[in-house]
């Protein structure tokens, strides 16, 4: 290792700079884990009834497809950010983990705007100045634990799901399913 980044200074520019590849890498998963959640997500079906949106029958059960992908989206991301991660890293793992834990938070938000916007326009909107009977398809949204009408409640649990991926991963991989992981480094 070259003498610079022995120092103090030189480890905390190291640290930095591994930090800023996992959040960078983080992003990029995230916003690419938002892609794919909208393209395996079928919106639910509704109409127009006295300027509200209302789930037709065939919408009811996809109503709550939004959160469920997003879930299996984000915990697949997670994981390979996390393997990602821990497979290129060798030491400073405690930096990394804390880079793993932040990037997969946002991570998450970014799948999740980039998902919803990717997604139609919020039903309600445009239900209030539909005809009645009019056919609308509903939005990309993940459900909250109460009932909450924005599309993205901080309540639900499902936004566990990226971090609980990436962490099991790096941390599955560094404390020991990985032998022999700290030879040569």
């Amino acid at each position: 290792m070259p003498r610079g980044l022995r120092s103090p200074r030189g480890r905390a520019a190291r640290w930095l700079l591994r930090a800023l590849l996992v959040l960078v890498a983080a992003a990029a998963v995230g916003a690419l884990a938002g892609v794919v959640w909208e393209w395996v997500w079928t919106p639910p079906s509704g109409i127009a009834y006295q300027g509200r949106w209302v789930l037709d029958e065939n919408g009811l059960p996809s109503e709550f497809s939004g959160t469920g992908w997003y879930v299996v989206v984000a915990a697949a991301a997670g994981l390979l950010l996390g393997t990602g991660t821990a497979l290129a890293t060798r030491e400073d793992e405690v930096v990394t983990l804390l880079a793993v834990a932040i990037g997969a938070l946002l991570a998450g938000w970014l799948m999740f705007h980039v998902g919803h916007r990717l997604g139609p326009p919020d039903p309600r909107a445009l239900a209030s100045g539909a005809d009645d009977l009019t056919a609308i398809v509903g939005d990309l949204r993940v459900g909250g634990a109460g009932v909450d009408p924005r599309p993205y409640a901080l309540d639900s649990p499902a936004f566990a799901a990226f971090p609980a991926g990436a962490l099991l991963a790096f941390a599955a991989l560094v404390l020991g399913l990985a032998p022999g992981r700290r030879s040569g480094g």
